[in-house]
């Protein structure tokens, strides 16, 4: 059931509807999460062997930027529908419970800190008891399953690399969830603290971010962390170009001082080509190297690493150009931009927690030099 235009025009709907009601209870509500579940949202990343539609990379970046357009908190949760990649590397038979009462599984993870776990030996090749708290699980008031990042000391097979620590998955009901999601910008995606306290997760419901996957199908073959680099980047191509479309409207509009209109101010038009300009250069890269490299695995060889590579740059160029072109707008719009019903303030303050994730900030542009120059990138970067 891929999202049809129906069902993906009820999302953005309710979204615009909501959205007010996101940003003050500082997560999206289990019942909005029930309509992303409907249309297909969090079935996008589920194996197709389990039922799931495991949609191009390109198809689900495309959903997410529309609901961001819209609101960059929902489109943010709603990118989580990216994160059953991550599960892909469980055990099948742990895969197939997971799904048994369908593709349809919201999933949010509070990875760091990462917490030690000791073994706990049993019958069946034991677990992990795990206790801690972790920080930034956006997405987990309305999430089915939860993940948490521990270190086992054990290392065995090169695992736990740096960067990419052994998650446990775990059932809500395993999890306290601390509202403490106190920030300026994307308030509504509920990216509270996680606590878990001496549960035992079984070995089989545990694995490695990153490592290879347990299905062979094209989507598992893409590069799974520069996807969830992408996934969280295209929120904020989202709410650039809310905040462009604003001001281009706002063109015609009188001034309070009986100044010209700003479209009749060659400034206002010069800013406005500019911005135009760089977010469709970004967009038109982040959507190229998307394309290129999932024609790889679809041809099935695995993507190479200056194609992976390319997806990490772009996803950052494109989160670092969003939140200039937002910054652009909200200047154009003047003192109207200040006020707290105007859209201009909201789009400055989510698209400014974009470039933050550690996945998008400055430092991939050194990862991405390394490669293109044929030496060692910093640990995780690939």
């Amino acid at each position: 059931m891929t999202t049809s235009t129906q069902s993906l025009d009820r999302v953005l709907a309710l979204v615009e509807e909501r959205r007010a009601e996101f940003e003050e209870k500082r997560h999206v509500p289990r019942d909005v999460i029930d309509v992303f579940k409907d249309a297909g949202l969090y079935r996008a990343s589920a194996p197709r062997r389990f039922g799931g539609d495991a949609l191009p990379p390109a198809e689900f970046l495309r959903l997410i930027e529309r609901i961001s357009v819209v609101d960059g908190s929902a489109g943010w949760v709603a990118s989580f529908g990216s994160s059953l990649v991550y599960l892909a590397a469980l055990p099948l038979d742990t895969q197939a419970e997971l799904y048994a009462d369908g593709p349809d599984v919201a999933f949010a993870g509070g990875l760091f800190p990462v917490q030690p776990a000791e073994r706990v030996a049993g019958a069946e090749g034991g677990g992990y008891r795990v206790s801690g708290r972790w920080r930034f699980a956006s997405g987990c008031m309305g999430a089915d399953v939860l993940g948490v990042g521990i270190r086992t000391g054990e290392n065995k097979t090169g695992e736990e690399k740096a960067g990419r620590p052994r998650t446990a998955v775990l059932r809500p009901g395993q999890v306290k969830i601390v509202e403490n999601w106190d920030v300026i910008g994307l308030r509504g995606t509920g990216s509270h603290d996680l606590v878990v306290d001496g549960v035992v997760v079984p070995e089989e419901w545990t694995f490695v971010r990153g490592s290879a996957p347990t299905v062979d199908e094209p989507l598992y073959r893409y590069p799974t962390l520069p996807y969830a680099s992408q996934v969280l980047a295209v929120v904020g191509l989202g709410v650039a170009r809310a905040a462009l479309d604003h001001v281009i409207a706002q063109g015609g509009r009188s001034g309070y001082t009986g100044a010209p209109k700003p479209a009749e101010r060659a400034g206002y038009r010069i800013a406005a080509g500019q911005a135009e300009a760089q977010l469709r250069s970004a967009r038109a890269f982040f959507y190229e190297a998307t394309e290129e490299a999932w024609a790889t695995v679809q041809a099935g060889d695995p993507a190479t690493a200056d194609q992976a590579s390319m997806l990490r740059l772009a996803s950052t160029h494109l989160a670092k150009t969003s939140f200039e072109v937002v910054r652009t707008a909200y200047q154009l719009g003047g003192i109207d931009a200040v006020a707290d019903d105007s859209p201009l303030q909201r789009h400055l303050r989510d698209a400014s927690v974009v470039p933050q994730h550690a996945f998008l900030q400055e430092g991939m542009y050194d990862g991405a030099g390394a490669v293109l120059m044929g030496v060692q990138p910093f640990a995780g970067y690939l």
